[in-house]
């Protein structure tokens, strides 16, 4: 069986890691749309957390497996489309993942000084459609929308100290703009309290101890939540515990003559009402937010306005309520609602032969573990299906056979896995000389002179 998955992240490389594992026949070929692999791995994880980044030796491994092919640079759903994948694999798998944001849908969201986080965080990690953000980092105030592990993350890239960021793969540019940037104060701001934030503790703690940034917690927003937590889920339990604690603890004596620090805080229940633009009209200077009270508790409590408002000053809004899918093509089913593709175990719905599995297949939620399981899932539905006789097995589908002429009919020329090596030596190099990890290219035009394209 000739078995083809859209997306080299994770969901991709787990799906067919596992196909593969358990089928001893079946041909996997890995379909991206950028020259390198790795998806959110290389793209997502932030830069000073390198050990999250080993996954990428077992998806090499997968890859580097006689029966597995990797194509990069080819677009599925404008290069070539699903239906013509479909007439060439007897399975074919949507790994594609989340590659927009959710819109605040407020006034003045648009205005100079207010980026998403998604974009936020491709810059600094190297994404190519994000290597020209050229964010202001000129205020001193910058506000996150957002209580999740992707707010904390970009909070702790705008207050980390340059010597600890210059020894990752962060890239040169954005070490270069955070070594210049203004910004001291980062207010993470969420609709709910502090019960229903989506960070983890392991994300709260490496803040709270973070160098030269103190921590601004407000004891009152904490009044009563030890008894609210006691028979809670203990990452639950823990994580609030850790909040109390950091409001509670007495603030670190600055002696005199001493920087005024870098400062972080959460604050709680607000929602973003409008981003207030600076007097000439040109650029953020604040955002007034709506308070709110919840309705309902734990975690489908809501936020509800209260009708009272406040407005902060902050030059700089990062906003970062998720993630979301989009289409990739008109024959596959798609729920633009939940920004899923409808799936029962990672079989879409009314198309059989098409699988899913990872964010596009339910939700952007959860760390590289939850996408492990959830690809282990849809690779189990594949080989079901191939062993149950409910595929069409005909042996006219030659795989990449098919789809390399329809690809050359177009000018497309594939990358692969050999050229994806090349590219990564080229990067560890340059990273060598300037004492990092490694030094992403960015540009794909440069990646492709590299490996003679």
């Amino acid at each position: 069986p000739r078995v083809c998955v859209v997306g080299s992240g994770p969901a991709g490389f787990y799906t067919a890691q596992h196909i593969l594992k358990h089928h001893g026949g079946a041909l996997v070929d890995i379909y991206e749309k950028l020259p390198v692999p790795f998806g959110l791995v290389r793209f997502g994880v932030a830069p000073d957390h390198p050990e999250v980044k080993n996954v990428t030796n077992t998806f090499t491994q997968t890859a580097r497996s006689e029966r597995c092919a990797y194509y990069g640079n080819v677009t599925v759903g404008r290069d070539v489309t699903v239906p013509e994948l479909q007439q060439a694999y007897h399975a074919v798998v949507l790994s594609y993942g989340a590659e927009d944001n959710r819109v605040l849908g407020i006034p003045g969201e648009n205005l100079p000084g207010v980026y998403s986080a998604r974009a936020f965080v491709g810059w600094y990690n190297g994404l190519p459609e994000n290597r020209d953000l050229k964010p202001d980092l000129s205020c001193e105030t910058a506000l996150i929308l957002g209580h999740g592990n992707v707010a904390l993350d970009v909070a702790r890239i705008l207050l980390s100290p340059l010597q600890l960021l210059r020894k990752t793969d962060i890239t040169d540019s954005s070490l270069a703009a955070l070594a210049c940037s203004k910004v001291k104060h980062v207010w993470l701001v969420g609709r709910r309290g502090p019960l229903q934030v989506a960070f983890t503790i392991k994300e709260l703690r490496e803040m709270i101890n973070l160098p030269g940034a103190r921590a601004v917690l407000d004891p009152a927003d904490f009044t009563g939540l030890e008894n609210a937590v006691k028979d809670a889920p203990r990452p639950r339990k823990r994580l609030t515990e850790l909040m109390i604690k950091t409001a509670l603890a007495k603030p670190v004596e600055v002696q005199a003559g001493a920087a005024a620090p870098r400062a972080w805080g959460l604050k709680f229940q607000r929602s973003p009402q409008e981003v207030l633009p600076s007097t000439d009209g040109r650029r953020a200077r604040g955002i007034r937010l709506a308070l709110t009270r919840l309705e309902g508790s734990g975690d489908s409590a809501k936020a509800v306005p209260t009708g009272e408002v406040e407005e902060l000053e902050c030059g700089l809004v990062l906003s970062s309520i998720g993630y979301r899918s989009l289409p990739l093509d008109p024959a596959v089913p798609f729920d633009s609602q939940h920004g899923v593709i409808p799936n029962s175990s990672g079989r879409v719905e009314g198309v059989p032969g098409l699988y899913c599995s990872g964010w596009v297949k339910r939700g952007p939620t959860g760390v590289i573990i939850t996408t492990m399981n959830d690809s282990f899932d849809t690779a189990q539905s594949v080989l079901e299906d191939l062993q149950g006789g409910v595929l069409d097995m005909s042996p006219s589908r030659e795989g990449f056979g098919i789809v390399e002429s329809i690809l050359r009919s177009r000018g497309v020329r594939p990358v692969s896995f050999s050229d994806w090596e090349k590219i990564d030596a080229a990067e560890v190099a340059r990273g060598k000389a300037a004492g990092k990890p490694r030094e992403k290219i960015v540009d794909p035009a440069e990646m492709l002179r590299i490996i003679g394209h």
